[in-house]
C-alpha cells in the first residue's frame, strides 16, 4: 500500500489497540494496526500459534480471562481486514512517530522484529491523519540480592510462557510482590502442575478495607478474586501477606529462597526471616507503562497513584498533541477491561474529528465506565503500594542495573559522592539504564533510590528523561539507512557552527551514519 494515507494508526494490537482498530473500521475509518506480535491479543492474550491452536490446550481452560471478548474482537478484525478496511501489520514495531514540516499527516517509522526486513523502504513508513498509541506496559522489577540468578523471572514473563507455549518455567516455585497479578500467576501455574511454595504480598490485604467504594467499583474483579481462591484451596498454596523476599541464592541457578515479614513501612521483622527451597522465583510489583513513543511524540505526561509515568489525556482519550490519542496502559495500570474501554473511546474520539458521525450515547456509556474502572485502579494501586522501605533490603553488591552490571553502591555513591540530584545524572554517570533494555528494568528502581537520597519526590520532570529518546526500540542501521529515498520535507541545513536543534531529522541522523539502540 505504498503511498496510502490511513484515516487513523493503531499502535498495539492487545486489549486497547485491538478494541480501537476494529470500532474505528467499523465507524468508516481506514485503519492500519501495526503490533509487534504476529498475532492479535497483546500480552493479556496471549496465545499459542493459532495454526497449531489444536495441539495445545484451548485457551479458555488455561486461565484466559475474557476469552470470549477476544475471540470477538478477533473475528470482528478479520471481517475489517477482508473488505479492505483494516490494514494488519503485525511483526513490527514503531521506533518513532514524526510529523514533518507543516504537514498534516503522521509518518510512523518501524522496523522488522526479526530478522531482516521484507518491507520496502518506503512501506516501511506509515501514514496516517491520526493516531492511537495503544502500547501496553512491562513488568515493574524491584532489584533483591539474587535477583540475576537463572530461574528469577518477571511474574508477567512466567504468565507468558504458560499462556503461549503451555511450558512451565520451574518445577517449585515462590510467586512474590504485590498486586491481584500475583494471583493470577500463582493460579496457573498451580493449573500448570508446578507446586507452588509461597506466595509472597507485601502489603496486608486490609488495605483494601480502606478504598472499600473504590473496590466495588469492578464486580468482575471480585469474581475472579473468589476463583484464585478456590484454585488456592484445592492446591493448599499458602498465602503469605507483609512478606517480601529478602534474598535468592543458588550455584548456577536459584535453589532457595529467603523470604522474610515486614512492617508497613516494608522494613524485614528481625527473626522472621526463613528459607525455603525453589527452582523458580517469579517478582512483580505492579506494571511500567511503556511511554517511548508517547513521550517522543510530545505529549505531556504526569505521575500516577502508583508512581509510574502515564499519558496525560481529556475525558475522550486524547492527548496534549492534537491528532494523537493514548489508550490502554499508557494512560494508568487498569487492566484490560478498562483498556478495551479506553481503546473504544478513542476510536470514536478520532471517528469524530475526522468528520464521521457516532452515537453519542455509546461514548456517554464508555466515559462512565472509563471513570469506573479508573476510580477501581486508583483504589487497587493504595492497597498494593511498593513498600517505601524496600531498600533495606540490598546490599551494596546488589545489582540494580542487570544490563551495565551497576551495584546499588555506585548508585549512592553517585549522589552522595558527586552530588548527582536526580536519576538522568546518576545514569550518564554511573551508567545504569544505558544498557540494552534503556532503562526498562531498572529505571522505576533507580528513580526511587535517588529520591530516597536527595529527598526529593519523584516527579514528571524526573522520569520522563528515562524514556525520552529519539529511537523508540532497537533498530538496525539499515533502518536508518533506509530513510534517505523516503518523501520528508527537511528544514535547510544550519552552519557547521551551529547546534543542531532538538528535533533533527530522522533523514540526518541515517546520513551521519551514526548507529542508534
Amino acid at each position: 500500500m505504498t503511498g496510502t494515507v490511513f484515516d487513523l494508526a493503531v499502535v498495539g494490537a492487545g486489549p486497547a489497540g485491538l478494541s480501537a482498530a476494529v470500532v474505528a473500521a467499523e465507524t468508516g475509518l481506514r485503519v492500519a494496526l501495526i503490533d509487534a506480535g504476529s498475532q492479535t491479543g497483546g500480552q493479556y492474550w496471549r496465545h499459542p500459534d493459532e495454526d497449531h491452536l489444536d495441539t495445545f490446550p484451548q485457551p479458555e481452560d488455561t486461565g484466559h480471562h475474557h476469552w470470549g471478548h477476544y475471540r470477538d474482537l478477533r473475528d470482528r478484525l478479520r471481517r475489517q481486514i477482508a473488505t479492505g478496511r483494516v490494514d494488519h501489520r503485525g511483526g513490527r514495531q514503531v521506533w518513532r512517530t514524526d510529523r514533518p514540516g507543516d504537514a498534516a499527516d503522521f509518518v510512523l517509522r518501524t522496523t522488522a522484529v526479526a530478522g531482516r526486513d521484507g518491507a520496502s523502504p518506503d512501506d516501511r513508513a506509515v501514514r496516517a491523519r491520526r493516531v492511537v498509541l495503544a502500547p501496553g506496559a512491562y513488568d515493574r522489577q524491584l532489584p533483591v540480592p539474587g535477583w540475576t540468578l537463572p530461574g528469577v523471572m518477571a511474574a508477567g514473563g512466567v504468565q507468558a510462557m504458560l499462556k503461549a507455549n503451555q511450558v512451565r518455567a520451574g518445577r517449585r516455585a515462590v510467586v512474590a510482590g504485590t498486586g491481584p497479578f500475583l494471583l493470577s500467576v500463582a493460579a496457573g501455574l498451580a493449573r500448570a502442575g508446578v507446586e507452588v511454595v509461597a506466595v509472597c504480598e507485601a502489603n496486608a490485604l486490609s488495605r483494601w478495607a480502606a478504598t472499600p467504594v473504590r473496590a466495588l467499583q469492578e464486580p468482575g474483579k471480585l469474581l475472579e478474586g473468589v476463583g484464585y481462591a478456590a484454585t488456592f484451596v484445592r492446591g493448599r498454596i499458602p498465602l503469605r501477606t507483609r512478606t517480601v523476599v529478602t534474598r535468592i541464592a543458588g550455584e548456577g541457578r536459584v535453589s532457595h529462597v529467603t523470604i522474610g515479614r515486614v512492617d508497613a513501612a516494608g522494613r524485614v521483622r528481625p527473626g522472621s526471616e526463613r528459607t525455603i527451597e525453589a527452582d523458580l522465583v517469579a517478582l512483580g510489583w505492579g506494571f511500567t507503562p511503556q511511554l517511548e513513543l508517547v513521550v517522543g511524540a510530545g505529549a505531556r505526561t504526569r505521575v500516577d497513584v502508583d508512581g509510574s509515568l502515564v499519558a496525560v489525556v481529556d475525558a475522550d482519550q486524547r492527548t496534549s498533541v492534537p491528532g494523537i490519542y493514548a489508550a490502554g496502559e499508557a494512560t494508568g495500570i487498569g487492566g484490560a477491561v478498562q483498556s478495551c474501554a479506553e481503546g473504544e473511546l478513542a476510536a470514536l474520539a478520532a471517528a469524530v474529528d475526522a468528520g464521521f458521525g457516532v452515537p453519542s450515547a455509546r461514548a456517554r456509556a464508555l466515559r462512565r465506565r472509563v471513570a469506573r474502572g479508573r476510580r477501581f485502579a486508583v483504589g487497587m494501586h493504595r492497597a498494593s503500594p511498593v513498600p517505601a522501605a524496600w531498600s533495606t533490603w540490598l546490599e551494596d553488591d546488589t545489582l540494580v542495573c542487570r544490563c551495565e552490571e551497576v551495584p546499588v553502591s555506585a548508585v549512592r555513591r553517585t549522589v552522595g559522592d558527586l552530588a548527582a540530584d536526580d536519576a538522568r545524572d546518576v545514569r550518564v554517570t554511573a551508567r545504569p539504564g544505558m544498557g540494552m533494555c534503556q532503562g526498562r528494568v531498572c529505571g522505576f528502581a533507580l528513580s526511587c533510590l535517588v529520591s530516597e537520597q536527595t529527598g526529593r519526590s519523584t516527579a514528571a520532570v524526573d522520569l520522563e528523561p528515562l524514556v525520552r529518546r529519539p529511537v523508540g526500540t532497537p533498530i538496525r542501521v539499515a533502518d536508518l539507512a533506509a530513510l534517505a529515498p523516503v518523501a520528508v520535507p527537511v528544514a535547510p541545513a544550519a552552519p557547521d557552527d551551529a547546534i543542531a536543534p532538538a528535533g533533527v531529522a530522522p533523514a540526518d541522523l541515517a546520513a551521519s551514519g551514526k548507529e542508534s539502540s
